[in-house]
């Protein structure tokens, strides 16, 4: 019961952080870049990796904190939500980092659900965190890179070169096969498959996990 109650007053700061970078801080830096005359898209792109980063960088805290995944599987759910409610309400959307065009934030949080619920399910909490924060960290980064060169959503070397080094960082805290996974990641994410239907969300999560517990509990 005292473990319990430690973990929630751990969550408290992670919660209140999260909305921060959300609802606030991003909401903020849209309207401090829209004023220096930058366009639309590259405003929005930018909160996106900025909140892949800030907010969601913050799954590399959950094998420290939480014994069990309810907590932050919970949470999750709870913000998928809030996403998914901004869409149905114009005066609910939040326009400086969600887009009309594409629902891709929900992807990474139900892809951070099925993460984080298979790592302690087959446990080895780290084997689902990684991967989500190969898309978080790594593909903000990527994106960073890219709308700052090219200042359109677009596929570029140059952006996953800055993923492979952060994704191999990363992945350092499971040796070997977190560095192989998240070099895999950093390639992987440079492809659209079925013509972009199925975003890298999904994508570099899904084969960073699949190869990750294969070389730490397989081969």
């Amino acid at each position: 019961m005292k473990e319990l109650a430690f973990e929630l007053l751990l969550t408290i700061p992670i919660v209140l952080w999260e909305l921060f970078v959300i609802k606030i801080l991003t909401k903020k830096m849209y309207h401090v870049l829209k004023a220096k005359g930058l366009p639309e898209n590259v405003v929005v792109y930018y909160n996106r990796k900025i909140i892949h980063i800030a907010a969601g960088g913050a799954v590399l805290l959950v094998p420290i904190i939480y014994k069990e995944p309810w907590i932050p599987v919970g949470l999750t759910l709870l913000l998928t939500a809030l996403v998914m409610s901004s869409r149905k309400k114009e005066e609910k959307f939040m326009y400086w980092f969600q887009t009309k065009e594409n629902d891709y934030e929900i992807h990474f949080l139900v892809m951070t659900v099925i993460m984080l619920s298979l790592g302690y399910a087959l446990g080895d909490p780290w084997c689902g965190v990684l991967p989500i924060a190969f898309m978080a960290i790594g593909d903000g980064v990527t994106g960073i890179i890219r709308n700052s060169l090219f200042k359109r959503r677009t596929k570029s070397w140059w952006g996953n070169l800055g993923m492979l080094v952060t994704n191999v960082i990363i992945g350092s805290i499971k040796g070997v096969p977190g560095i192989v996974s998240g070099a895999v990641a950093a390639i992987v994410e440079k492809f659209e498959f079925m013509g972009g239907k199925i975003d890298d969300n999904v994508t570099v999560p899904l084969v960073s996990f699949v190869l990750l517990y294969a070389l730490c509990h397989v081969v």
